[in-house]
Parts: structure tokens; C-alpha cells; sequence
């Protein structure tokens, strides 16, 4: 037995060491140990599991005395020890009641015994002093002391007795290592001829080590940097955005006048105090939107007045330096100019009328085509026409044909249903019984199906049960009072250390020395806008003058367009395009002459077709009903036939 048990907390041990908290859920890791110990008893196995999940559930709790313990002795310790000790610390404290000293002193024999020695001393000895403080912390002092240290006191007797068993135990198995000291024999000499010496083993050459791979996370860039440029290039676009406003709109600061919203509301008022002593006036919806003057038809940002104002002003520059050149005596190249633009205008004139030409001549090739193609399809139409004439024929010997065999297999039916008479009672008969078994088989499922739905909502309602009182112990609340006192440091003994409240008086003035700050800052920003603004407004002044200098010269090259539209006018009145267009009008009309007499021969053959229809059409009635009376003839004479004796 107590072997079994001491190999049932090896194999615990070896689980624990398994377990990654940071890596792996709970629930997960206990299903795969569970796999993996399929071939253990029953309660061997709910043993290991239970102290597998007890000790990772009070990892806390235990990780107080493991960790101090490697403290004080952590030289002489390895870190693989370490589970080892914690499940020893978790039997003592929650299954030594259950286990019983004679099974625990079993599993502690079964350990390292001078290391389970010296941990079950440390644990006891301080078990009562800051182990007992340290688990207050974590959990209600009260419930420490009931479950936890009182039971632990109890055991305390027994326990001292174990450790003094293991201690003796300890010092026996020193003394029976001390081997006795041997005494020298003195032997003869041996003149023999000594033996060569072996030659030495060469020494193995020290491979090295595997290196580890690197992570991938080594190559990749966090994403916390992501965020952050994301962020960044979020804040320059909003803040570009609100210097964009800044310079459009007026700075709302050093406005002296009323907000807009004020003025909205004010000007409303007026409106509707107003309409009330207008009883009878004229009621109009204002000037239409093509007569309202705008002198500013697009909003400008400051770069872009900037800008314009920089290319009137060069524009100004280069006008006076002309004037100046003209004053000392350079050549106006007016004469010139007058001359090319006659000529530019003459050889206009002369594309113009080529240009028209070409689209005469294109137009009458057009109808030419869409004449020749017209007496293509009227060709192919009576083609078509002669060849559904000839299928038509086609189609009515097939109807023929396919009647008298219709009329065939309708004997044959006949003759083969008067034989299938007395079958139909057979049917039926077979169909009722059907139908009866059918119904019982439905009645006893839905029996079953009902059973079912109740045996359902029991269990339903027993789980809602147990839900309902799982929510009710989760809801009992946890108080815990801790007094916190601003004024006191941490205690951490370093050089910088502050209370909270000197941290918060600190903080406070550091935040006035800044808003200090950025208000200066304002200032300077709004003088500096003020500045930009005064600039602004002049150049817009500029800019407003040169507009109206470019509407005149605008107004100007209207009138040269419409004088343009005149020599358009006039390249209509040439001989060889008046030509054109007389013979253009003669192919539409000659054109329009062809489709009149197409849809006259369409409607003519459309008649004859009709009429042709109609003449057939009657013939297969007629022939229908001869038919149509033989065949009640036939029926008639055959039904006699049967009934006579």
C-alpha cells in the first residue's frame, strides 16, 4: 500500500510539472490526463486527479510557503523539486483529515526523506506566525482559522513525531555510509618486467549544442506600434482639419459679435414679428438663383489666396514692364496679329465647309446601304415565306398520321380496361388495410413522442433548479475592509518614494505649470492668425479687382464667337454643300418611296395567308367530325355487342 501510494504522487508530481498555466485552460489539461491514465484504477486515478486540480485551484495559498521555503534554502534545492513540495503542502493542508498519518507518513517516506524533513519542519515551525498573516491576506481571517490552522494544530503532535522518526531515520543512514578504515599490507617486490602502459582513450570531442530557433515574434512588429502610428496619423488629420476651419471661419476668441446660432434665432424672430403686420403683401420666394450675385462662387483656403495673389501680382509686373518698353520706344505687334487672325479665320472658314462635306457625303452613302439592305431582307422574306408553305404541308400529313394512331391505341385501351374490371375491388381492399395499419403505428408514435416531451421538461426544470441555486451562492457577497491611509509610503525603502497624497500635490502642480504653458502658447497662436488674417483680406482685395478685369476681357471673346458663328453661317451657302444636301434629300426620299411599297406587299401577303388558313382550318373541322361520329358509331355498336346474350 504503501508503495501504491507513493507512486500515485510520483505520478502526480510528473502532471503538475506538465501544466502551464499561462498556456493551457484547466478543464483542457485535466481531460488530457485522464487520457493518458486509462490504464490506473478508478480511485487511483480520482486521487491523482484530485490533487493535480486541488493544487493548481490553491496555487496561491501554496505558493506563499514554496517560494519562502527555496528562499531560506533555495542553494540546496533544484527547481524540479519544486512540485514535489507543493503537493506535499497541499496533502498536509486539505486531505491530511482524509488521508490519515499512516498513508501520509507512507508518501513522505516514499520522497526524498531529508528533504521532506526539512520542508515539514519549516512548515510547521511557521505556521502560526507569518504563513498563517500571508493566507489572512488572501483569504477571510476567520475561515483561515477554522479550516485551515486549526486542523493543522490538532495534527501538530503527530506530525513532530513523524519529523523526529525521519531525522533519526537520517542520521542511521549517515552513520551505515561511513565505511571503516582499511590498513595498509605491505607486499613484496615484483622484479617482473613491467607492463607496457595502454595507449589512452581519446577524448570524445564535445558536440555543440542545438541552438534554439528564434521566435516569430522576434520578426514581427508589435502591434502596440501599429496602434500608435495609426493613432498618430489620425490626431495630424483631425488637427489639420481644425487649422483648415481656423483659417476659413473667424476665431471665435477675438469675435466681439454675437454666435451664429444667436444670430439665426434673432433674425428668425424678427422674420415672423414682421410677417405678422404684413397682412396683405405680396407673398414671393425671392430672386431666382441664376440672378443672385455671388463674388465669391468657390471658398478659398489661405495658401490658395496666397497663391493667387502672388500670380496677379506678377501678372501686374509684367503689364507695367511692357508699358515701360512701349514708352521707350519698342514695336506694338498689332498690325501682325490683325493679319494672322484673318487668315486664321479664312482657313477656319475652309475646314469648316470641307468638314460639312465630308458629313454630307457620309450620310448619303448611308441611306445607299440602307436601301440595298432593305431589298435584301424583302428577298429573303419571300425565301422564308415559300419555305414555312412547304413545312406547313409537312406538319399537317404528320397530324393526320399521328390521329389514326391515336385512334388505334384508343381500341386497344378500351379493350384491355374491360378486362381490368374486377381488379379494382382488389384494390381497394388492400388499400383500407393499408390505411388501418398506418393509423396504428401513428397513434403508437405519437404515445412515444409524448413520453418523451414529459421525461424532457423534468429534466429541464431539475437543471433550472440547479442553476438557480449555483446563482445564489455565487450572489452571497465577499466583504473585505482594508483601511488605506494617504499620507504613508508604500515601505519599499527606495530613494524616490511618495505617499498618495504628496503624489497628488505634485501631480497638481506639474498640471498648473502646464495649462500655464499652452496658454501662452495660444496667445501666441492667435496673434499670429490675426496677422495672417489682416494679410488675407488684402490679398482677396487684389483678387477681387482682377476678376472684374477678366469678366470684361470675357464679355469680349463672347462677341468674337458669335461673330465666329457668322462664318459658320456663311459656309452653309456653298454651291458644292447645297449639292449635297439636294441629293441627300432625293436617297430619303426615294428611300421612304421603298418602305411604303414593302409594307403594302407585306400587308397583301399577310391576307392571302389568313384566307389560306382559314379554308384549312374548316376542312380538318369537317373531316374531325366525321371521324368524331364514326367512332360513337363504333363504341355503340360494340357496348350492344357486349350486353346482348
Amino acid at each position: 500500500m504503501a508503495s501504491s501510494d507513493g507512486s500515485l504522487v510520483k505520478q502526480a508530481i510528473a502532471l503538475l510539472d506538465k501544466f502551464n498555466a499561462g498556456r493551457e485552460c484547466l478543464d483542457d489539461f485535466m481531460e488530457d490526463a485522464q487520457k493518458d491514465l486509462q490504464n490506473v484504477d478508478a480511485l487511483q486515478e480520482k486521487f491523482i486527479l484530485d490533487v493535480v486540480s486541488g493544487c493548481i485551484e490553491h496555487k496561491k495559498l501554496l505558493d506563499v510557503v514554496v517560494s519562502v521555503f527555496y528562499g531560506q534554502n533555495g542553494k540546496c534545492l533544484s527547481r524540479r523539486d519544486r512540485s514535489q513540495f507543493v503537493i506535499v503542502c497541499y496533502l498536509a493542508t486539505f486531505a491530511l483529515d482524509d488521508l490519515g498519518l499512516q498513508r501520509f507518513s507512507n508518501i513522505i517516506k516514499s520522497l526524498d526523506i531529508k528533504k521532506m524533513q526539512t520542508f515539514l519542519t519549516f512548515f510547521f515551525t511557521n505556521l502560526t506566525t507569518w504563513i498563517q498573516e500571508e493566507w489572512n491576506k488572501i483569504y477571510d481571517a476567520a475561515y483561515v482559522e477554522k479550516h485551515w490552522i486549526g486542523p493543522l494544530l490538532r495534527w501538530r503532535p503527530e506530525i513532530d513525531l513523524l519529523i523526529e522518526r525521519l531525522a533519526v531515520r537520517i542520521s542511521r543512514g549517515s552513520q551505515v555510509r561511513k565505511a571503516p578504515v582499511k590498513t595498509t599490507v605491505p607486499e613484496e617486490f615484483s622484479l617482473t618486467k613491467p607492463k607496457p602502459p595502454p595507449l589512452p582513450m581519446p577524448e570524445l570531442i564535445p558536440q555543440q549544442e542545438k541552438c534554439k530557433p528564434v521566435p516569430n515574434s522576434t520578426y514581427r512588429a508589435p502591434k502596440e506600434m501599429q496602434k500608435m502610428e495609426e493613432i498618430k496619423e489620425k490626431n495630424q488629420q483631425k488637427t489639420e482639419e481644425l487649422l483648415h476651419e481656423a483659417n476659413i471661419k473667424q476665431f471665435r476668441c477675438a469675435n466681439p459679435h454675437k454666435s451664429e446660432n444667436t444670430q439665426k434665432v434673432m433674425s428668425q424672430i424678427k422674420a415672423d414679428f414682421d410677417s405678422k403686420l404684413k397682412f396683405n403683401s405680396f407673398r414671393s420666394s425671392g430672386l431666382p438663383s441664376s440672378l443672385k450675385t455671388n463674388s465669391w462662387p468657390i471658398k478659398l483656403n489661405s495658401a490658395a489666396i496666397l497663391r493667387q495673389g502672388a500670380l496677379y501680382d506678377r501678372q501686374v509686373e509684367e503689364e507695367l514692364q511692357r508699358v515701360e518698353r512701349l514708352v521707350e520706344g519698342a514695336r506694338e505687334p498689332s498690325s501682325f496679329l490683325q493679319w494672322q487672325k484673318e487668315m486664321r479665320e479664312k482657313d477656319l472658314q475652309e475646314e469648316l465647309a470641307s468638314i460639312e462635306r465630308r458629313r454630307l457625303e457620309g450620310r448619303i452613302s448611308y441611306e445607299e446601304a440602307a436601301m440595298a439592305r432593305t431589298r435584301i431582307m424583302a428577298r429573303n422574306q419571300r425565301a422564308a415565306q415559300l419555305k414555312k408553305e412547304e413545312t406547313a404541308q409537312l406538319m399537317r400529313r404528320y397530324a393526320e398520321k399521328r390521329l389514326q394512331e391515336e385512334n388505334e391505341m384508343r381500341d386497344l385501351v378500351q379493350q384491355v380496361a374491360e378486362g381490368h374490371k374486377n381488379s379494382k375491388t382488389a384494390k381497394e381492399k388492400l388499400q383500407k388495410f393499408k390505411q388501418s395499419i398506418v393509423k396504428e403505428v401513428s397513434e403508437q408514435s405519437r404515445e412515444l413522442l409524448r413520453q418523451a416531451l414529459e421525461d424532457a421538461q423534468a429534466e429541464l426544470s431539475r437543471k433550472f433548479e440547479i442553476i438557480l441555486e449555483i446563482r445564489a451562492i455565487e450572489s452571497l457577497p465577499n466583504v473585505r475592509v482594508r483601511n488605506f491611509d494617504d499620507t504613508e509610503t508604500a515601505g519599499h525603502e527606495l530613494l524616490g518614494e511618495m505617499s498618495l497624497a504628496e503624489l497628488r500635490e505634485r501631480l497638481a502642480l506639474l498640471k498648473e505649470a502646464q495649462q500655464a504653458e499652452q496658454q501662452e502658447k495660444r496667445e501666441h497662436i492667435l496673434e499670429e492668425k490675426l496677422h495672417k488674417k489682416q494679410l488675407l483680406l488684402g490679398q482677396l482685395d487684389t483678387i477681387e479687382l482682377h476678376r472684374r478685369g477678366l469678366a470684361q476681357a470675357a464679355a469680349i471673346r463672347r462677341e468674337e464667337r458669335k461673330a465666329r458663328l457668322g462664318f459658320q453661317q456663311a459656309v452653309t451657302q456653298d454651291e458644292k454643300v447645297l449639292a449635297l444636301q439636294r441629293k441627300l434629300e432625293e436617297k430619303q426620299q426615294e428611300r421612304q418611296r421603298l418602305r411604303q411599297s414593302e409594307r403594302e406587299k407585306a400587308r397583301a401577303s399577310k391576307q392571302a395567308a389568313v384566307h389560306t388558313v382559314t379554308k384549312t382550318e374548316t376542312r380538318n373541322r369537317k373531316s374531325l367530325k366525321e371521324k368524331t361520329w364514326e367512332e360513337l358509331e363504333l363504341s355503340l355498336e360494340r357496348y350492344i355487342h357486349r350486353d346482348a346474350p
